[in-house]
């Protein structure tokens, strides 16, 4: 970290974005556009039985699709401070035991980690006896889920809360979320890997919901009418997104970075945006077609 000590006018910019991260709120999520786009895409690949059931339990919602429910889980924090402290700790899962060989027994004890929530809100969803508001959160719950254990910072053995800690100076033309604006100085955010991840990369293709959307789903989808036992297995997924740090080299080398890290880093967030939309659908359609 010696070469952010430089005394001259744009070192001194760079530190103050670094040093700007120590406020920024830990990032939870994809971001809303990834998590909608995970809802959108999932919602079109949904049998008609699963879709109509569906619509039933979202009936009421100001947005009564899976798009429109993608970040409830995340806007509890708002919403809902105490339910959001609750199950925070549903969003990720960390390997205690170093690799990426998790054990759900030690990785998430009590079952507060996202692959036993994914489990726990599954059965939930899929059992007709439940109350009506019970399975509505757990589908709520499961399409946010879904998405973040495909997000490969929210899986992974580094002492870094899945590179919240890891401090980043973006020089960008991306505006900031609301929140952060104020650590946003001279076009250099003060950011870390995780915030990178979760609104950068997507955000910095400049398509909305629709668009990009319809650009994912033009691609070649699997043909198997039914979904093989690692599209529903959310253990699976995690172990995906740990192994993919180390193998595509999410982390980089320095802690400034431009866009060419964003260009070089979006098709693989591309893909697992279109994974995670694939296995949600496979999900649903067997709890609910």
């Amino acid at each position: 970290m010696a070469r952010f000590l430089s005394s001259s006018p744009k070192s001194r910019a760079v530190l103050l974005g670094l040093c700007l991260f120590a406020v920024i709120p830990v990032a939870w999520a994809w971001g809303a556009l990834g998590h909608r786009m995970v809802g959108e895409l999932a919602e079109r690949h949904l049998d008609p039985k699963a879709k109509a059931e569906v619509a039933r339990l979202l009936a009421g919602e100001p947005d009564p699709t899976l798009a429109g429910v993608a970040n409830w889980a995340d806007d509890l924090r708002n919403t809902d401070p105490d339910r959001f402290k609750a199950t925070s700790r549903w969003h990720y899962i960390n390997a205690e035991g170093g690799g990426c060989g998790f054990d759900e027994a030690r990785d998430c004890p009590d079952g507060n980690c996202v692959v036993s929530a994914i489990e726990r809100q599954r059965a939930i969803l899929a059992d007709r006896s439940q109350p009506l508001a019970a399975r509505r959160d757990a589908l709520k719950f499961i399409v946010h889920f879904v998405g973040d254990a495909h997000q490969p910072m929210h899986a992974g053995d580094r002492d870094d809360a899945g590179g919240n800690r890891f401090q980043v100076s973006l020089r960008t033309p991306i505006e900031p979320e609301a929140y952060a604006r104020k650590d946003y100085v001279d076009g250099v955010m003060g950011t870390n890997l995780h915030s990178i991840w979760d609104y950068y990369i997507l955000r910095s293709r400049g398509l909305d919901l629709a668009a990009y959307s319809d650009r994912l789903d033009a691609l070649p989808w699997p043909s198997y009418p039914a979904p093989s036992a690692h599209d529903v297995m959310p253990m699976a997924w995690a172990k995906e997104s740990c192994r993919l740090i180390e193998a595509r080299g999410l982390y980089p080398a320095t802690h400034t970075m431009d866009h060419g890290y964003l260009d070089a880093q979006r098709p693989l967030a591309e893909q697992r945006i279109r994974q995670a939309a694939w296995r949600l659908a496979q999900v649903l359609n067997q709890a609910l077609g």
